[in-house]
C-alpha cells in the first residue's frame, strides 16, 4: 500500500502557531504530528508517501528530506492553490496506483491501520466492488463540524453530510479523518477542480452506487483534531502520557 498525508492546512484557527509552520507540524510530545503519521504508516507497512504542500512548505520538506531517515520514500506535491483533499489526490493519481491511505494530517491518532486495510479488503470482496472506500469512523459532541455518516449492519455507509445544520443532524458517528481507498475512485473525480472527500466524493460515489463503508474506532483508539487550541492541548496532554479530562 502507498499514502497520501493531507498537510496544505493553514490552520487558521491556531492564529499564531502556524503563522510560519504548517499545522501538521506542530509538536505532539517530542515530535511534529507530521512525524507521527509517517512512523505510523511506515509500521503499518507502507514505504511511499506523498505529501501534499501549501503554506510554508519548505518546514516539511527541510524537516523530512526525501524520507530515507524515517525507512520511507516521499513524494511531495505542491499546491500553489488548494485543490481540496480529494482534489490533492487527483494531482497525484498516477502516485496512487494501488490501494492507499488517506491521512489528514491535523488528526492525532493511534488508529489501527493494518486492521482498517484489511476491514477494506474484506468489505469490498464481499461486495465484489471495483471502486471502493472505507472511513475510520468515531463519535464526536459537535456533529455540525464533521461529516456525518450512517452504516448498516455490514458496515456499507448508507448515508453522508458534511458539516450539517444543527436540525439536520441524524447521528454523531462521523469521519475520522483516516481514510482507504481504491484507485479506482479517482475515475469519477475531476481534474483541475477544488474537490473535496466529504463534500464531494464520497456523496458521488453513493450517488453512483459506489461501495462506500465505515469502521468504528474501538474503545482503545482515539481522534484528536489539533486544529483548534483545545485540540491541540488535548494532543499535549494525551502524547505527555496524561489521563484526558472527562
Amino acid at each position: 500500500m502507498k499514502a497520501l498525508i493531507l498537510a496544505a492546512g493553514k490552520g487558521t484557527r491556531l492564529k499564531s502557531l502556524t503563522a510560519d509552520r504548517p499545522k501538521p507540524m506542530l509538536p505532539v510530545g517530542d515530535e511534529p504530528l507530521l512525524a507521527h503519521h509517517v512512523r505510523r504508516l511506515r509500521d503499518a507497512g507502507v514505504e511511499e508517501i506523498a505529501i501534499n504542500l501549501h503554506h510554508a512548505a519548505d518546514v516539511i520538506t527541510d524537516y523530512f528530506g526525501d524520507g530515507s531517515r524515517f525507512g520511507v520514500r516521499l513524494v511531495y506535491s505542491y499546491e500553489p492553490e488548494l485543490m481540496g483533499t480529494a482534489g490533492a489526490a487527483k494531482i497525484l493519481e498516477s502516485f496512487l496506483d494501488t490501494t492507499y491511505f488517506v491521512v489528514y494530517g491535523d488528526v492525532f491518532t493511534n488508529i489501527g491501520l493494518v486492521e482498517l486495510a484489511q476491514f477494506h479488503a474484506d468489505h469490498k470482496q464481499q461486495r465484489v466492488a471495483p471502486m471502493a472506500l472505507t472511513m475510520s469512523l468515531y463519535r464526536v459532541p459537535n456533529p455540525t463540524e464533521c461529516g456525518l455518516v450512517e452504516v448498516d449492519s455490514t458496515g456499507r455507509v448508507t448515508r453522508f453530510v458534511e458539516k450539517p445544520p444543527a436540525d439536520q443532524v441524524f447521528t454523531d458517528l462521523a469521519n475520522a479523518g483516516i481514510l482507504v481507498c481504491d484507485p479506482a475512485v479517482m475515475a469519477i473525480t475531476p481534474a483541475a477542480t477544488v474537490f473535496d472527500f466529504g463534500r464531494d466524493l464520497i456523496p458521488l460515489m453513493l450517488e453512483q452506487g459506489g461501495a462506500v463503508f465505515g469502521k468504528a474506532i474501538t474503545d482503545e483508539e482515539y481522534v484528536i483534531d489539533i486544529g483548534t487550541p483545545a485540540g491541540f492541548e488535548r494532543a499535549q496532554t494525551l502524547a505527555n502520557g496524561q489521563r484526558l479530562p472527562v
